[in-house]
């Protein structure tokens, strides 16, 4: 049983303290927060101990009763509670982005392997079933050789305010931190081991505020899979990702926050079918009880996370695709 501690109280970590009553292999311990008020009421919403209630990060992340820590702060806080966490021997999972810019990412992989912690990013998608079901459907031929990707992710915000998290340059905000891990996540999981990424064409359209709120770019993966990726937070996009083939295409309708029932759409020579994936858990759920048992040393094989590596390689493509520099 993997003993949990959340640093930062917003509403990932009410998702976080929901989902985690689903599983069996982790438990909720502790929590910390700057704010006495959130503090008092999630403890209380919870039932959490008064003792392991931490009016400061610091004590949670030298709390003795906590395994693990999941960081649900503000962007621009990340890397310095990662370096606290891991100096303290504690596990951690960080929302995304984990930090702001590839300078910080080179930095945090050294703190990680220096104390020799396990570290995730939490990108959930890829712990839900549905990620392993479009690798079952690639490898058995369903829609031959990869050689085109599409993958969205917009929505319109209809309230900007420039101090918010999502419009604050300071505070990390910015469409590409925000949501741009995803579709240049699932991009990049068609590549081979040593891949190569190219970036062909980059737009990144900024706000009054100098924060950017849309963008797009043209990626070739290994000299042979052309991507077409967007993002946005001034237009409803129609969330898909599709990978087509030499003789079909895979519709993904739901790739960032597929459900407990969920399906793929299949293309292939001409005829078309649903292929049905079904979850026991929820998507937050099961990458808590992935991420739980790779801290107990649980056989995992087929699970997708997303460790300091992975965030390492994903941070250097978002830092370019952000200062739009091409290859």
């Amino acid at each position: 049983m993997i003993k949990w501690g959340i640093i930062g109280l917003g509403k990932m970590a009410n998702t976080f303290a929901n989902a985690i009553k689903e599983v069996d292999n982790a438990c909720l311990v502790a929590i910390a927060s700057k704010n006495n008020s959130k503090l008092e009421s999630f403890g209380t919403e919870f039932n959490l101990e008064k003792n392991l209630r931490f009016i400061d990060y610091e004590s949670l992340a030298k709390c003795k009763d906590v395994d693990a820590v999941y960081i649900s702060t503000l962007n621009n806080t990340h890397a310095n509670l990662i370096a606290l966490c891991a100096s303290n021997k504690k596990n951690i999972l960080c929302e995304k982005p984990f930090c702001v810019n590839f300078n910080e990412a080179e930095n945090i992989k050294k703190i990680i392997e220096h104390n020799n912690v396990k570290f995730f990013e939490a990108i959930a998608y890829l712990s839900h079933p549905q990620t392993n079901e479009i690798f079952d459907l690639i490898n058995n031929n369903e829609i031959g050789e990869i050689n085109f990707i599409k993958s969205h992710f917009g929505f319109k915000v209809k309230k900007v305010d420039p101090k918010s998290r999502l419009f604050n340059k300071k505070l990390g905000g910015g469409v590409i931190l925000d949501v741009g891990c995803y579709p240049v996540s699932f991009i990049s999981l068609f590549g081979k081991k040593d891949k190569h990424i190219k970036f062909n064409e980059i737009f990144v359209k900024h706000s009054n505020f100098d924060v950017d709120v849309v963008a797009s770019a043209s990626i070739t993966i290994d000299k042979k899979i052309l991507c077409e990726i967007k993002i946005s937070l001034e237009e409803e996009l129609e969330n898909t990702s599709i990978i087509y083939g030499s003789h079909g295409h895979i519709v993904v309708k739901q790739p960032w926050l597929p459900g407990k029932k969920t399906f793929l759409e299949i293309f292939n020579k001409g005829s078309y079918y649903k292929k049905f994936i079904s979850s026991e858990l929820s998507i937050y759920a099961t990458q808590i009880e992935n991420i739980s048992n790779q801290y107990s040393h649980k056989n995992t094989k087929k699970t997708k996370l997303f460790d300091v590596y992975n965030s390492l390689e994903n941070m250097k493509l978002l830092d370019q695709w952000k200062n739009q520099k091409l290859n």
